[in-house]
């Protein structure tokens, strides 16, 4: 089983060979190529996971070939090699849609290292469209996007109680995405083709929020010049969505409790009963149980409202999720606002995951809509993102974090550097204190930049 399929084009015969030759030994399945027009032949016949390819090359250079790979093989990555002079040129490339850049001259483990990293996010990037399409084919899911275990959870629940009538309550903090649980649970219902119904409590004084429910009579007060029909008939036959529900009166408690209990209410000014077959669901971003000990809220209507309970956890507890519901919001605020943007960098996402997001997934949404309108380049980076400093300083130090083959590369270097000046820059005698064979050192000295150092004592051990 090969670890991915390279090409690598470089129109000098050796190098081509060389790094073709590597790449297979390391387990890729590899093809090269001596010039930009060969590569677009291959491409045109065969796909790949990654090109990697010299920039300088006569005709076709490699960013001639970046811009045609972007263009028509947007699942293949393309890692640009620079020699010197280059690096301001494949920074800018970086912005074009490469996505990354190793300079000369080679060394095998950072070329290595490099196409690990570019496999790595391609793997990421299936994942998370694979998860999407699995969501979607769950028949509403797709909005919710989540692969935490605490989301998974709420989908499995949603399947159960979806078609039940018991009553729901919905839990958890502003923005975290209640409203479209409660379309969810009311769209895999057999009551789908019925009204759905939302009212939010808190965005209505006390006085209009029982008429607003139940409608009222003609003549009931100042300023009712009409009958009203009230949501809850509205709903008929229904769903009826309450949020914000502990901001209810201790009286309209009092109402929905029959509601809950009876299916029945009257108007406000009204005698005659009016009967209904609804489903309520409702959402609380406060803590009921707390209320209940204040009396702010009443314990029997707790009970009628928690048969069935969802607690929604808030996005800093499910960090695994920032990437894929930021992708998901890149995607519908670049067709909305017809923006050709490819992604997210690497810097960005890491520092939307080592940010709190107090406002939850609506706040990440409309940070996502602002950068999206802001981005000039292909890809949203953080300078378009307004996060505060502290979020970006835990980014950058988090991203100082490395793989122990890389991070005991520097100590390793200095071990040799300083042996082989304590001895002369001898080989031989360098080899026998650091105890490992001289074919050994001189593969590390090469790695390290360190065998022209050592040229002038090469004649005294010979």
């Amino acid at each position: 089983m090969t670890l991915g399929k390279i090409l690598v084009v470089d129109d000098d015969a050796l190098e081509c060979k060389s790094l073709t030759e590597f790449l297979r030994l390391e387990g890729y399945q590899t093809t090269g190529a001596l010039s930009g027009t060969e590569a677009l032949e291959l491409l045109r016949h065969n796909t790949y996971n990654v090109v990697l390819t010299d920039v300088s090359m006569p005709e076709i250079s490699g960013f001639d070939l970046l811009k045609d790979v972007v263009a028509n093989h947007p699942s293949t990555a393309v890692i640009l090699i620079t020699g010197y002079g280059q690096i301001e040129g494949a920074v800018q490339a970086i912005k074009s849609g490469a996505h990354d850049y190793i300079s000369k001259p080679l060394v095998d483990e950072g070329v290595k290292l490099s196409i690990e990293r570019v496999l790595e996010q391609q793997r990421l990037r299936t994942e998370n469209e694979e998860l999407k399409q699995r969501l979607d084919a769950r028949n509403g899911f797709g909005p919710l996007l989540g692969r935490d275990h605490q989301m998974q959870r709420i989908y499995d629940l949603i399947e159960v109680v979806a078609d039940a009538k018991a009553t729901v309550l919905i839990s958890g903090e502003s923005g975290t995405g209640k409203t479209l649980i409660a379309r969810t649970i009311h769209a895999k219902s057999s009551r789908r083709d019925k009204p759905f119904v939302e009212v939010n409590c808190g965005s209505l004084p006390e006085t209009l929020l029982e008429t607003e429910l139940f409608g009222h009579t003609r003549g009931s007060f100042t300023g009712a010049y009409s009958d009203k029909t009230g949501r809850f008939e509205q709903s008929d036959k229904g769903t009826i969505f309450l949020d914000e529900i502990s901001v209810a009166s201790p009286a309209l408690q009092v109402k929905l409790l029959r509601v809950l209990q009876d299916h029945i209410f009257e108007k406000v000014g009204g005698s005659k009963p009016i009967k209904v077959d609804v489903r309520v669901i409702v959402a609380t971003n406060q803590d009921l149980k707390e209320q209940i000990e204040t009396g702010a809220f009443r314990e029997d209507l707790y009970y009628r409202l928690h048969v069935i309970s969802l607690h929604v956890p808030p996005l800093r507890e499910r960090v695994g999720d920032i990437r894929p519901l930021a992708e998901h919001f890149m995607n519908r605020f670049r067709v909305e606002n017809g923006k050709d943007i490819l992604g997210i960098t690497d810097d960005a996402l890491r520092a939307m995951q080592h940010y709190g997001w107090p406002g939850n997934v609506r706040e990440l949404e409309h940070c996502i809509e602002r950068a999206v309108i802001l981005t000039k380049g292909k890809y949203i980076t953080l300078d378009e993102l307004p996060l505060p400093t502290e979020a970006v300083e835990k980014s950058m130090e988090a991203d100082v974090m490395l793989p122990l083959k890389q991070a005991l590369a520097a100590p390793e270097k200095d071990i040799i550097s300083r042996t082989l000046k304590k001895v002369n820059w001898s080989r031989r005698k360098a080899a026998d204190i650091l105890q490992i064979n001289r074919s050994t050192l001189f593969k590390k000295m090469r790695k390290y930049g360190l065998e022209d150092k050592s040229s002038h004592a090469e004649g005294l051990e010979r």
